[in-house]
């Protein structure tokens, strides 16, 4: 039986972050990866695909030129599934050789095989050709990852009625496509398509939509959908999802309405990938979804030498935050000094447009009472915003009265994502309103938006009062 000071499972991005990072401590390593090639949900059926079927999509319908050119503009005419699927391919293949030669580089040794817990520090691994192998690790860190919520009334065929991972399969863009589900992943993909000419709608149970975004970013969200006729059904359940004799999909919603759709996307929720783990055996049980509570500081689980990290652990399920999280992990598993994150971390949404948030909403800091001001800044409003034909776009901020200290930024709009880092430093530093109306941005650039939003709220607060 081999034997391991750290046994990763799972080679997404905490697994991979984590098993590099003990690997530069000097430490034996071993990861084991149950898919056919290393990198996790992250680099084949999430967060790279969906990016990159969001670029493609962009790029040849023309979208961000539709500013200048009109709606009927187009770089391609006809947009296949197999375009988007070749701009696919090179990415993945890209992103896993990087992978192989980091573990490579770093001698983290790899196992192909379906792992199970046989005690809290010995692990079953089943290879592909049914050979059976323990390996065994003072520490171990589960990274594995989520799975689509797959529900049994949901009649899935991988053709009509799909989940998130089987839509980056499909052999055709559908004319029209009905998304079950409001959440982050649902609303990227509606978004997506809905760049692309599908006719989208999307269906959620509850009232509201991305609650932990700033509920003024979420209302310019919602108005630029509904703008380009998105029709979104909030509070409304699908009661019913039959597939017709003509290829079509059929869904009846719990108000009597009847939608009748080429595509349906079942995109609500996902689940902790542990069903297959034997956690039992170790000491460990998962939630109802799947996933595992840990130590938020140290990501240790009940269990003293065994870790969790990523979207296994629940929210906020980034790939940034999972890298984060498994390097800490490894860190403490090992034995090494693992410093404190830092408070604030950004949130993307990759939607079209892009979302992305940094610190506390308005509505967090009503709810703590403090005083504060807002600071706004249209796109249209920065030179480079006319430049690139932009329309919409909004950057906010919130200040401290008592303080003046920058309390959150929101972003919606081209590059929100890229942006919001300039506000997440000022964030973490403890900046105030003074670093954007003194600082000096580059010429013409959407970042001047920062200067815009600072001034319109240093208007309202006043210079700083000194005594003489």
């Amino acid at each position: 039986m081999n034997q391991f000071d750290l046994i990763v499972v799972g080679s997404g991005p905490a697994g991979r972050r984590g098993a590099i990072q003990a690997a530069k401590l000097g430490k034996k390593v071993l990861v084991i990866e149950q898919g056919k090639r290393v990198g996790g949900v992250s680099v084949h059926t999430g967060t790279i695909p969906s990016k990159t079927l969001r670029e493609t999509a962009l790029n040849l319908s023309g979208w961000r030129e539709r500013g200048f050119y009109g709606r009927s503009y187009r770089v391609k005419e006809e947009i296949s599934a197999d375009d988007l699927r070749q701009r696919l391919i090179i990415t993945l293949n890209h992103e896993v050789e990087v992978l192989e030669h980091q573990f490579a580089r770093n001698r983290v040794q790899q196992m192909r095989g379906k792992a199970s817990f046989v005690n809290p520090t010995t692990l079953e691994v089943v290879k592909d050709d049914g050979e059976t192998q323990l390996v065994s690790g003072t520490s171990i860190m589960l990274a594995v990852g989520t799975k689509p919520f797959r529900p049994d009334y949901m009649p899935f065929d991988g053709k009509t009625v799909l989940d998130s991972d089987e839509l980056l399969d499909i052999s055709e863009l559908p004319r029209s496509l009905v998304v079950i589900g409001a959440g982050v992943v649902g609303i990227e993909y509606a978004t997506i398509f809905s760049a692309l000419d599908t006719q989208v709608t999307v269906i959620d149970p509850k009232t509201t939509m991305l609650d932990f975004i700033d509920k003024e970013i979420v209302e310019d969200f919602i108005y630029q959908l509904r703008d380009r006729n998105m029709k979104l059904h909030l509070g409304q359940k699908a009661d019913t999802v039959e597939r017709l004799d003509n290829g079509k999909v059929l869904l009846t919603l719990d108000n009597g309405r009847r939608i009748t759709s080429d595509m349906v996307l079942f995109a609500a929720g996902r689940m902790g990938a542990t069903d297959t783990l034997n956690l039992s055996a170790a000491g460990l049980e998962a939630d109802s979804r799947g996933r595992l509570k840990v130590n938020p500081e140290t990501f240790q689980t009940s269990v003293p030498n065994i870790y969790a990290a990523g979207d296994v652990v629940g929210f906020p399920s980034l790939a940034s935050t999972s890298m984060e999280q498994g390097r800490i992990a490894a860190r403490v598993a090992v034995g090494a000094i693992a410093m404190e994150p830092q408070k604030y971390f950004p949130y993307g949404i990759y939607a079209v447009p892009e979302i992305s948030t940094c610190g506390l909403s308005e509505e967090e800091v009503k709810d703590r009472g403090i005083p504060y001001e807002c600071g706004m800044a249209r796109f249209r409003e920065t030179s480079r915003g006319h430049i690139m034909g932009l329309d919409s776009g909004l950057l906010k901020m919130i200040f401290s009265l008592k303080t003046r200290r920058l309390l959150g930024v929101h972003i919606i709009g081209e590059g929100a994502t890229e942006l919001v880092h300039i506000g997440q430093a000022v964030l973490n530093l403890k900046g105030t309103v003074e670093y954007f109306v003194e600082n000096t941005f580059n010429y013409p650039t959407l970042a001047e938006a920062y200067k815009i939003a600072g001034l319109d709220a240093w208007n309202r607060m006043g210079e700083i009062k000194t005594t003489a």
